[in-house]
């Protein structure tokens, strides 16, 4: 079956045909199973913030820059400068890998998921294990880090796309690596450029959780809308917050206005 770039029509619970879920959809179940619910079964989603345009030409700009050693087979000199002993990966699908619309694909069996993620791109040690690599990209005085409570969503990318690489036959590294780049603010003027300094993160992932997430959300599309405000990992889904807060709001008014 071909799957390419197409909008998912909504879950119909017992459903026999496979339903594809994205990383960004598993990661939106994380935050709130009522969110994730409302996209998948009547396709109301989330309000959507502006798209980050300077990132996304940082992204691009990276991928060519680390594509320049790829066809080398040489090490980028922030692999050498961290002591890693890998190059860029050489793949025939590493563009189909990257593709926001196909990605790194895997039916899981046990929920009839097709499930994929785009990478961002993909080192090999010399062991032949494969490293995934995030570019991420900032601009703040402090020094980065992926230290932040919400950056949990960072790793649990990066382990969703380790996991996908698993179920593909590879041998992964559980090292992964975010290449950080962060904006400077600290020069006297613009000049129509922007200097960044990039630092590497490493990060140590475990996708353990993975499989078992899949199954419960398979259990939550074959069921009803869950609870106002609850998520996965803890706390008020501020979404569901502000929604039943203005719904209220505007009941209360027109029960005022019809007294």
């Amino acid at each position: 079956m071909s799957y390419g770039r197409y909008r998912s029509l909504a879950y119909q619970p017992g459903q026999k045909t496979s339903y594809k879920i994205s990383r960004s959809k598993i990661e939106l179940y994380m935050q709130c199973p009522r969110c994730f619910w409302l996209d998948a079964r009547l396709r109301i989603k989330r309000p959507s913030s502006p798209p980050f345009q300077i990132n996304k030409a940082i992204d691009e700009l990276l991928k060519k820059e680390f594509d320049g050693y790829r066809k080398k087979s040489k090490p980028h000199p922030i692999m050498i400068e961290n002591h890693i002993d890998a190059v860029p990966m050489q793949h025939k699908e590493l563009d189909k890998w990257r593709y926001n619309f196909t990605g790194v694909v895997y039916l899981h069996k046990a929920t009839n998921f097709h499930v994929f993620g785009a990478v961002d791109d993909l080192w090999i040690d010399n062991e032949g294990q494969v490293i995934v690599v995030d570019y991420k990209a900032t601009a703040k005085k402090k020094e980065v880090s992926i230290d932040a409570d919400w950056q949990i969503v960072y790793k649990r990318q990066m382990e969703i796309y380790q996991w996908l690489l698993k179920q593909n036959g590879f041998t992964v590294n559980n090292i992964g690596y975010f290449v950080y780049a962060n904006g400077r603010t600290d020069l006297d003027k613009f000049g129509d450029r922007v200097e960044f300094r990039t630092k590497l993160i490493s990060y140590e992932g475990n996708s353990d959780w993975v499989d078992k997430a899949l199954e419960d959300i398979k259990s939550c599309l074959e069921g009803d809308i869950p609870k106002v405000g609850i998520a996965i990992m803890g706390g008020i889904c501020e979404h569901c917050s502000y929604a039943r807060s203005r719904t209220e709001l505007t009941l209360k008014a027109l029960r005022q206005k019809n007294k």
